[in-house]
């Protein structure tokens, strides 16, 4: 090949836009994240205070936020496009503090409903970051930021409800969120230091249109089905681990099935940047991967009966949840190269929320009807009928599934 036909290198950043910006955006996602996802464990306390006294709705209120987020990210995510990504990305942030605030000052059951509601309505804070990184990343910068978007929520999460818990003994679960508003609205300030991003180069732009285009490794359509099936397949696992383990172990103490549940969390967070390293040119064969290692993981959850065995398939877990989700940021970034970023991660979240409300009540009806077991063997069926498809038409996904 001759030196005037190499392709141009693809830009990967845009000017004055690096890696302290995106630690930036990961910091603030992750302190803001702490109420999000650290206080709906303990619904169970503080609905009683609110006159639900067997907290008979705490079930439909975890997901009311999630709901509601589904419903609301598309439309945030264009109006990034238009807007600006980075005056949206502080619209999400004010609105969490907004939204804290009120359920930590609600005196009924209602109002506090309300603000559950306006949580998911007004936050949005992954969508929101993700569009904002995607308009200044793209290619493996752009997927790694997404996998490190991911890490941050996987240690909010794990770390979220200790803090929570800790912060209990003076301090009630409920009055716990307008303290806790004080964290989005500090991220809001630190991310009102950072740069718009701007629009790519014109000639830039035109060097890229005039080069061969490849078309992404999977087609828009198919991410979302990738990404709705996987979220299903992981978060239905979530709800009732905690009463498979005592099932299985009588007289767990909560410390170690707290411990059990966090350990696919703790894989992603030492092992995501690895992963991928050694993925992000063969995401296809990660997806299946990381399919394949759910499906087998929560088969395992279903027949073990020692500790040994529990953290041996909550390990296994962990690995297809870390391939999976780093093989879906891979994707994900292929699938915004000349796409509006706003609205690609707000329809990615709508899906991924979709997914996750799915499973709460597949969980739920599961567990209710078949117990504790049920939630782990669906989503183990679910994860093991995806690889098997995705393995099978891995050759169409471009052209069967085209947008």
């Amino acid at each position: 090949m001759s030196a005037g036909t190499l392709p141009k290198p693809e830009r990967t950043a845009e000017p004055g836009f690096g890696r302290p910006q995106v630690f930036a955006v990961a910091g603030c996602y992750f302190v803001a994240s702490f109420a999000a996802l650290g206080l709906p464990p303990y619904l169970t306390e503080i609905l009683p205070e609110l006159g639900d006294r067997g907290a008979r709705w705490a079930g439909v209120l975890y997901i009311v936020p999630t709901v509601f987020g589904a419903l609301g990210a598309p439309l945030w995510g264009r109006l990034a496009d238009r807007y600006g990504r980075k005056r949206l990305l502080l619209r999400a942030q004010l609105g969490l503090a907004v939204s804290f605030l009120l359920a930590g000052w609600a005196d009924s059951l209602l109002t506090f409903t309300l603000a559950l509601v306006l949580q998911g309505i007004l936050g949005g804070t992954f969508a929101a970051s993700n569009g904002y990184l995607g308009s200044a990343l793209q290619g493996p910068a752009l997927s790694r930021a997404l996998t490190l978007m991911q890490g941050s929520a996987r240690a909010a999460l794990v770390a979220a409800p200790i803090l929570v818990g800790s912060l209990s003994g003076w301090l009630s679960p409920h009055r716990q969120y307008a303290l806790l508003a004080v964290l989005p609205l500090t991220a809001a300030l630190l991310l009102a230091a950072l740069p718009e991003p701007e629009p790519a180069r014109a000639a830039e732009d035109r060097a890229e249109e005039s080069a061969p285009q490849v078309p992404p490794t999977v087609s828009l359509r198919a991410l979302y089905v990738l990404e709705f099936a996987f979220v299903f397949s992981t978060v239905i696992s979530f709800p009732y681990l905690i009463a498979l383990v005592d099932d299985r172990l009588p007289g767990t103490s909560p410390t170690l099935s707290g411990v059990l549940f966090a350990l696919p969390h703790l894989v992603y967070l030492v092992s995501a940047l690895a992963v991928h390293a050694a993925f992000r040119d063969r995401p296809r064969a990660g997806v299946v991967l990381g399919f394949t290692c759910v499906a087998l993981g929560l088969a395992g959850h279903g027949v073990a009966a020692s500790l040994a065995e529990l953290i041996a398939v909550r390990l296994l877990l962990g690995a297809g949840l870390t391939l999976g989700l780093v093989s879906l940021s891979v994707l994900a970034a292929d699938c915004a190269r000349g796409r509006a970023p706003g609205g690609l991660f707000g329809s990615i979240e709508f899906f991924s929320k979709a997914g996750a409300v799915a499973a709460g009540v597949a969980a739920a009806a599961g567990s209710a009807r078949f117990g504790p077991a049920a939630p782990v063997l669906t989503g183990g069926a679910a994860a093991a009928v995806t690889a098997l498809v995705t393995l099978l038409t891995a050759p169409t996904l471009r052209t069967r599934w085209s947008r």
